[in-house]
């Protein structure tokens, strides 16, 4: 977006005095300023600055002990590059506002490797030297939830007034009853440019999942998951109730999801995975083996948080197995049928509450590895792949956080600052999860051992 096109946006709404200029931390919570609209260059320009040390923050907002960008450099401010994307509206809020997104670079000039999306665009960048583009959509589960209760409660229907209390898979009743916040959704992403398809009631009470489009390229389809994400909870409040993308909000519902359907076009926009017939090409099988090579390693993108792992227990049918199958949905990695032309690989591991433009770096660098080495995969799952012995993802975050710390398939697709980050950040974490003490261990132990 030039300068001229966002003062003629800003032009026409008047109501608009204030920009939010953010960037995308490495839990993809936004983090950034509110300034005043007569600041606009400077923001396209990418004169704003920040601390470098904001995208390594903790999911409390807190710095990392020990982090050298804080204590060594004095909490050195980075340049906030203007990422493109258009400015977007932020109606849902008190006085409409705009929003414009950003991501950062140091002070000699050159991309801050412990950005998130620059990560995404490394790798990019890499496909882009083979001459293929991938082809990426995302589809995102959330719960609808009751705010005013201490812990999450199923909402009240806006047309009956009663409680849901049941599990309804693709319930029309639901989608009915929540048309009005539904409607808004789709209005909003119409407005950001986030392309919206199907919408479905899924499995557990006051969740569903939105569907959005593919794009032919990855950043854009990071930046569209992440401003839905924002864009819904900020709806979801405008009408009296919370959203939440937690990977399991109710121990004894279903857990909500991110899958990533990807494909991979050559120059003449031909679908390299196809082979015109259902199994598809060897570099197709050369990805899918890279993906599986790599699911271990690269569990705590997927899995980035203490509540992330109670979604893939076991008997959860969550995909903790490393396998791949065709039209098979008990498998982390599926192969969807349909025309061969539409041949792409579904990846079902990511909750929802993952970072999109770190799940794409994983997925899309995994699969490169796997691609760049010709490896092979062994044969795939047919039937139920829960019932099965097979390799198994990190049991637990710690295992999580050790795996990636250690491995050396992490390292072609990250650099060691972001590795470094990611890791101080999530070690953080878990020590405070640590030496929290939960009610339910105080009525299970305070007094019977």
């Amino acid at each position: 977006m030039r300068l001229g096109d966002a003062e003629d946006w800003l032009a026409g709404r008047p109501e608009i005095e204030t920009i939010f200029a953010c960037i995308c931390d490495l839990n993809g919570v936004m983090r950034g300023k509110r300034v005043p609209v007569d600041q606009l260059e400077k923001i396209l320009k990418g004169e704003l600055r920040m601390p470098l040390s904001l995208l390594g923050m903790d999911i409390w907002g807190e710095d990392i002990e020990g982090n050298e960008l804080v204590f060594d450099t004095g909490d050195a401010d980075g340049l906030c590059d203007f990422t493109g994307r258009p400015l977007i509206p932020v109606d849902w809020i008190t006085r409409p506002a705009a929003f414009a997104q950003l991501w950062m670079r140091q002070e000699d000039g050159t991309p801050f490797p412990g950005d998130p999306r620059r990560a995404l665009a490394a790798v990019a960048d890499r496909f882009a030297t083979l001459g293929l583009t991938p082809v990426v959509a995302t589809e995102l589960e959330f719960y609808v939830v009751d705010p005013s209760e201490a812990a999450p409660q199923p909402p009240r229907s806006p047309i009956t007034g009663k409680r849901l209390d049941s599990d309804g898979a693709l319930s029309l009743d639901e989608l009915q009853h929540f048309d009005a916040f539904l409607n808004d959704v789709y209005d909003g992403c119409r407005a950001q440019g986030i392309p919206a398809d199907s919408a479905i009631s899924e499995n557990g009470a006051g969740q569903f999942e939105i569907n959005l489009l593919h794009v032919a390229d990855p950043l854009r389809a990071a930046d569209d998951a992440i401003l839905f994400k924002r864009l819904v909870r900020g709806i979801a409040r405008r009408h009296g109730f919370a959203a939440t993308f937690m990977a399991k909000p109710y121990g004894d519902r279903a857990g909500s999801g991110m899958h990533v359907h990807f494909s991979l076009v050559d120059a003449e926009g031909r679908n390299v995975f196809d082979d015109g017939g259902d199994a598809g090409t060897d570099l197709l099988r050369h990805a899918v083996s890279g993906l599986l090579g790599t699911m271990q390693e690269n569990t705590l993108v997927f899995a980035p948080h203490e509540n992330s792992f109670r979604r893939l227990l076991p008997g959860a049918h969550a995909p903790a197995a490393v396998a791949w199958g065709y039209e098979n949905r008990t498998v982390a990695i599926r192969i969807p049928g349909g025309s061969p032309r539409a041949r792409r690989i579904e990846h079902r591991v990511a909750g929802a509450d993952a970072n999109p433009y770190l799940v794409l770096a994983s997925i899309l660098g995994g699969a490169l590895l796997g691609i760049e080495g010709k490896w092979q995969p062994p044969e795939p799952v047919e039937g139920d792949a829960y019932a099965l012995a097979l390799d198994t993802l990190p049991p637990d975050w710690a295992s999580a956080i050790d795996a990636f710390s250690r491995g050396s398939h992490v390292q072609q697709i990250y650099s060691k600052r972001l590795r470094r980050m990611f890791v101080q950040c999530k070690l953080q974490e878990l020590r405070r999860f640590t030496r929290h003490v939960t009610d339910f261990e105080y009525h299970s132990y305070l007094e019977a051992v």
